[in-house]
């Protein structure tokens, strides 16, 4: 009797321990949300060419930070107002897995109106992926920051867009517009990651390592995040051919 209840409890225990980071993170409803509605924003930049976030810029960033609905009142006040992700390219030139972030603290402008907005910021260098991979960063501050042209190329950027070490844009109403977000303050959403992956883990495991695998519940925003991203550097290398 005893064997057979040593046994039935190590057999389901073992089959727990077996599942994926993905299966057993215990994502809560703001987490998935905000996986599922950042891929939602990271397609709609990408199917309008003509008002969106320029393919040469999505093919040079380093890393892709998208927030979903940042509320304009939380900015005013201060305290966590945004939760988004963040993925970065790898050395292979494809992108590694996601992060969660969150942003606020500062005004973020909010040049077209509205209520709250989607966010997405583009790093463009390595000091700007050595902000994202602190505790937390100021932008304006520790990192510099610009409001990112909109079309589809980037040919009419000024020179403080193109050695900005961050652009971001804002997307209200549908239409998407440079956001100037100095003030802000960026980090790492600990627990979300925790839950994601199963353990405690750090943005540079997540984002710049390649460590950890894609979890199952991030795999739909990984798969459009590097679909898109290998997408943007097929456009920008044929518009140079």
């Amino acid at each position: 009797m005893r064997t057979r209840l040593i046994a039935s409890i190590a057999i389901p225990l073992a089959l727990l321990l077996a599942l994926p980071a993905g299966a057993t993170s215990g994502l809560n409803r703001k987490d998935k949300k905000t996986l599922k509605n950042a891929a939602e924003v990271l397609d709609v930049l990408t199917s309008a060419p003509d008002n969106g976030i320029p393919q040469e810029l999505l093919a040079k960033a380093e890393c892709i930070m998208i927030f979903p609905s940042v509320t304009k009142g939380a900015f005013i006040v201060g305290g966590k107002s945004g939760h988004g992700v963040a993925s970065c390219r790898q050395a292979d030139g494809k992108m590694g897995s996601a992060a969660f972030y969150t942003v606020g603290g500062g005004s973020i402008g909010f040049q077209i109106g509205g209520q709250s907005a989607d966010v997405v910021m583009l790093i463009m260098n390595e000091g700007g992926v050595d902000g994202l991979l602190s505790d937390k960063f100021t932008i304006g501050g520790e990192a510099t920051a610009t409001a990112g042209p909109v079309g589809r190329t980037a040919q009419a950027s000024t020179d403080a867009q193109m050695h900005a070490q961050i652009l971001s844009w804002s997307r209200s109403h549908g239409l998407f517009a440079g956001a100037a977000i100095d003030g802000s303050v960026v980090k790492p959403n600990q627990d979300a990651n925790a839950r994601l992956y199963g353990r405690e883990t750090s943005g540079k495991d997540i984002l710049v390592d390649s460590k950890l695998a894609v979890p199952v519940a991030a795999q739909p925003l990984m798969d459009s995040i590097r679909t898109h991203m290998a997408a943007a550097v097929a456009a920008d290398l044929a518009e140079q051919n």
